[in-house]
């Protein structure tokens, strides 16, 4: 077992280098101007600890390892974490990539260390599935540490972001998917925990990666922006500060630019131009007080012209992360829009650090000492996870929990219900109580009565009419949003379809048994449960319920339970072979279920899949198997029943190409398409219609251009969106979902 290593002993044979010596000894010196009054031991020992057991090891840039988890102990330490947090940053890979075990960590630095350090690590030495399997469990298990020490998940963050800052190196395909993971977990967890600044540089970051020709485009934009109006901001700061101090409101003045990420998103959600970004130019105003925060809004608004529906009051609302500010924007010199955010010094301070904030200020650290609300989330998302098994929908639904646009319903008394964006009335009344939600047939929303797919938006006051004995409907799970709506809307429907399998299924063994001459009643109850234990089932129902869902015939089954009664009713058998399945638009010369040859497999016309797409199989009744793409809508309504789950994959190479629909919008000008149907025709597609109109739902001088095309693979596709977002006036492009 590892023994506990001076820092003096750490030399270049044993893994030491004088250039991290020097940066770990700046981090001492950092903490201990932070924390005067704690003990340095611990950090030296983690230090010279995990510099031993990663000498040797470099990164994929050649920096020596350890490089990486001092730079995150430097992260924590910006953050004013604790001794514990910091140690944990030192020795965070030490489980996963070297010889050091849990046991060994938990001796040498304590129990607090060791379950922080076990939590980031992740599942990586068990053996799983797929890559999605062990992503979701290794999610998974850092969830359920953070409900005990919420430690965890920072320094989760910090490795995440110090990971991001250093991605140059990689691979693209490594580069994608690390971005991918961060934009839907990482970053709206720091979001959920407040943590704006955390959160800001991960969704950079992944932006940058993940579509660089759309990140360099936009920064330009708004560097751009930035530079032309320069001047007028800072009139503008000028003016503000101006007005303050003769209404004797203390404040400091901060005056920022929009997120590359925040304005991208902005400008695909509502296809306008960075023009029409009426919050792209910022102040921040920092006052003493609540009173002075909104004593602040009114000189703002006695002095430049409020734009309707963009005043917010987060003070008397906060969000659940415990945001708190006022935001309004104005009309202001020349007819320049400009957004302004005013809040206290302790409001900034959770705004900007989040639940880390905690740390600055109290010794000591778990998470009965945080402020609770600000992981009452974690708990309930956590509760509502745990009996989500398949990986896939577990990291669907929890991409939803995290979603960090929230609308604010009430009660007709008044109670405020938050939810994500587009949630409904059927997502409302599940907050409530579940039986609520069981029970619901009908909305009120502001005294009208609304249908249960109606999106709910901020202010609105819902009233849940209710009846005996109703249960919920499968139609349902095409609209809910909240994983708690849809897990319990499924455990109802389950509970009902797998009844009606079972006894489908049954029936149908019984049938076939009598069909093909097996002497059904002399099969005994436990030959049927050994046959079930081979397909993978603890019980004989399940394999029942298999059978009734048609991922298995009843014939196989047969042939396992009385083999010769079979082999003779296949041999007296007079009717020739049956023929192959039939063909669907040659699909199954592209597509496969993994490991059967003789099942029809078509691609689904609600997302249309090409190849290159990660994809999912669901047995349909009678139809064969449909093929979706993993991020396909309509994929987590069906999968509430997970039997019909099956495994398909890309078959051999072929020449076909793939139908895509694309609908972009862009300015109407002249010369438009000509310049999108150039960049088609350079990217090797062929085109089979294009149609262009202007946008009648906007009065802004907008069009919207749908294009058929051929392509190969969803590279080539990825090239072509690229190739046509660089053409000026192109607001966006989508791929529409009606691939029929």
């Amino acid at each position: 077992m590892s023994q506990p290593v001076n820092l003096s002993e750490s030399s270049p044979s044993n893994g030491g280098d004088p250039a991290l010596t020097a940066r770990f000894e700046e981090l001492l010196t950092r903490y201990a101007k932070l924390r005067p009054a704690e003990n340095l031991t611990p950090l030296r020992e983690a230090f010279a600890f995990a510099s031993l057991h990663h000498t040797g090891q470099t990164r994929s840039s050649g920096e020596p390892y350890m490089a990486h988890p001092l730079e995150v102990a430097h992260i924590l330490c910006d953050m004013s974490m604790d001794s514990v947090c910091l140690v944990t940053g030192l020795l965070h890979d030490t489980v996963e990539d070297t010889s050091v075990t849990i046991d060994e960590v938990r001796k040498l630095f304590g129990p607090e260390v060791s379950q922080c350090v076990d939590g980031v690590t992740k599942l990586a030495k068990l053996n799983f599935y797929s890559r999605e399997e062990r992503q979701a469990e290794s999610v998974r298990k850092m969830l359920l540490a953070m409900v005990n020490d919420i430690r965890v998940v920072l320094v989760k963050l910090a490795d995440r972001l110090h990971n991001m800052r250093t991605m140059a190196s990689l691979s693209r395909e490594r580069q994608e998917r690390i971005a991918q993971e961060t934009l839907e977990i990482y970053a709206p967890i720091a979001h959920r925990l407040g943590m704006g600044k955390i959160r800001a540089e991960l969704e950079d970051l992944g932006f940058r990666y993940l579509d660089p020709a759309a990140f360099e485009e936009v920064t330009l934009a708004i560097e751009s922006k930035r530079r032309a109006t320069q001047g007028v901001l800072e009139e503008i700061r000028h003016a503000v500060e101006v007005k303050l101090s003769r209404e004797n409101i203390p404040a400091r003045i901060e005056a920022r630019l929009k997120r590359p990420f925040s304005v991208y998103q902005k400008l695909k959600r509502q296809k306008i131009s960075i023009d029409q970004v009426y919050d792209l130019l910022a102040l921040r105003i920092i006052t003493d007080s609540v009173k002075n925060c909104y004593g602040a809004l009114g000189t703002i608004h006695g002095e430049w012209t409020p734009i309707p529906g963009r005043i917010k009051d987060f003070i008397a609302i906060p969000r659940p992360n415990l945001y708190q500010s006022l935001h309004t924007s104005v009309i202001g010199p020349g007819g320049q829009a400009f957004e302004v955010q005013i809040r206290t010094e302790q409001m900034h301070r959770i705004a900007e650090e989040g639940i880390a904030a905690h740390w600055k200020y109290k010794e000591g650290s778990k998470t009965a000492q945080t402020n609770e609300q600000q992981v009452a989330w974690l708990r309930q998302l956590v509760e509502w996870q745990q009996d989500v098994r398949d990986p896939g929908e577990f990291l669907s639904t929890l991409k939803v929990d995290l979603y960090p646009e929230e609308v604010y319903a009430f009660t007709p008394r008044g109670k405020v219900i938050i939810l994500p964006r587009g949630a409904s009335p059927i997502d409302f009344a599940y907050a409530i109580h579940s039986d609520i939600g069981h029970l619901c047939v009908g909305a009120k929303v502001n005294g009208r009565i609304v249908p249960l797919k109606y999106e709910l938006k901020n202010g609105d006051v819902v009233d849940i009419l209710t009846q005996q004995g109703h249960t919920p409907s499968k139609d349902w799970l095409n609209f809910v949003k909240t994983s708690k709506a849809r897990n319990r809307i499924k455990h109802v429907i389950n509970t009902t379809e797998r009844a009606k399998a079972i006894e489908i299924g049954e029936k149908h063994l019984e049938k076939e048994a009598r069909r093909l001459g097996v002497q059904w009643k002399k099969i005994g109850k436990n030959q049927v449960e050994q046959v079930a234990q081979d397909y993978g089932f603890s019980k004989m129902e399940d394999l029942h319920a298999a059978l009734g869902y048609g991922k298995f015939s009843a014939r196989q089954v047969l042939q396992q339970l009385a083999p010769e009664q079979v082999a003779a009713a296949e041999a007296e058998e007079a009717a020739p072979a049956p023929p192959p399945p039939a063909k669907l638009d040659g699909e199954d010369l592209v597509l496969k279920v993994r490991g059967i040859d003789d099942v029809m497999v078509y691609r689904a016309k609600c997302c249309n899949p090409i190849r290159g797409e990660a994809i999912v199989g669901y047995i349909t009744r009678g139809k064969g198997v449909a093929v979706h793409s993993v991020n396909c809508s309509n994929v987590q309504n069906l999968m509430y029943e997970v039997e019909r789950k099956i495994d398909v994959e890309w078959a051999r190479a072929v020449n076909e190409t793939f139908l895509v629909k694309l609908v972009i919008h862009t300015d109407d000008r002249p010369g438009i398409l000509n310049q999108l149907t150039s960049s088609l025709f350079h990217e090797g597609s062929n085109i089979r219609t294009l149609e262009a109109q202007p946008d009648e739902s906007r009065s802004d001088g907008s069009a919207i251009v749908n294009v058929a095309l051929d392509v190969r693979d969803k590279k080539q596709l990825e090239r072509i969106v690229n190739s046509v977002r660089r053409i000026s006036g192109v607001r966006d492009v989508e791929r529409s979902s009606s691939n029929s």
